[in-house]
């Protein structure tokens, strides 16, 4: 990456990452509850306010109130295709960002007519791990090349491996899309970047990749599509790496990481994002 480019992308992470502390931007959020507690505490950690809804009345309601919306499509209610239809429908037509977690996608007849609904209201941000991202384009109808390997919310392919079918997202949505894995992968039509480092005590935990999700969400509010996925990817490598450093379990490694979150450090988030960033 020219030293020029890479030091753009830097100076928007940090400055995201100010914002949302000095914004605290509102999220709708529209997620699982396995993990709602998690992507919660780690929206309030960088700074946002988190409201976690699931009525379909509540949707366009809080959309009006948010600076951006979360839906996540893990552990599905009985009121989630009307309720998370609603809220995507809602986000585009006031014109505030949204984040989709295609949790699962291409497992179960629910969650594939769910998935299928939010085509049409293109996310601004689409972040899953790699079968998941996959398995969405395939679902859609964009690639069908490639299929993906979903096993539950596991990732059995490459991050590698769904990088054409991210980039074929992307067009579609003119957004971005993250893949999560041991290196991160963020792109746009425009432009690609892998984010090295973090912990694999991330895959010990509950929730790590929703969260994520969840994160994004506020940098949604307080940036571009592209800046909000790749500072949600920088700062998540960066916390999960000092947490780990303290060599604890993984309950206290989950704690560890959120308060690494709260503790964010712009300078330091700086320096990480220029040895951990590269295209």
């Amino acid at each position: 990456m020219p030293a020029e480019g890479k030091m753009k992308e830097v100076t928007s992470v940090v400055n995201a990452v100010k914002d949302a502390k000095i914004q605290c931007p509102l999220v709708g959020s529209w997620t699982n509850f396995v993990t709602i507690n998690l992507v919660a505490n780690t929206q309030l950690a960088v700074g946002g306010r988190a409201a976690m809804c699931f009525l379909p009345d509540e949707a366009k309601p809080l959309a009006f109130v948010s600076k951006s919306t979360y839906i996540n499509v893990g552990t599905l209610q009985p009121v989630a295709l009307q309720a998370l239809t609603e809220a995507a429908k809602a986000a585009v037509e006031l014109g505030k960002p949204w984040v989709l977690d295609p949790v699962a996608a291409g497992l179960g007849d629910t969650r594939t007519q769910l998935l299928n609904a939010l085509k049409q209201y293109k996310p601004s941000v689409i972040r899953g791990n790699a079968s998941e991202i996959i398995a969405l384009a395939n679902l859609w109808g964009i690639q069908t090349e490639k299929k993906g390997k979903v096993e539950g919310v596991d990732s059995t392919d490459t991050v590698d491996a769904a990088l054409s079918s991210a980039l074929e997202l992307a067009k579609w949505t003119g957004g971005a899309v993250a893949i999560s894995g041991e290196t991160d992968i963020v792109l746009d039509i425009n432009n690609t970047y892998r984010i090295s480092g973090g912990s694999a005590m991330l895959k010990s935990i509950t929730g790590a990749g929703c969260s994520l999700g969840g994160v994004i969400a506020v940098y949604a509010g307080v940036a571009d599509p592209l800046t909000a996925a790749l500072t949600g990817s920088v700062v998540y490598k960066y916390a999960s790496e000092r947490a780990a450093k303290k060599g604890m379990g993984t309950f206290s490694f989950q704690t560890a990481f959120v308060d690494n979150l709260s503790l964010l450090n712009a300078d330091e988030v700086e320096k990480y994002a220029k040895s951990h960033i590269n295209s």
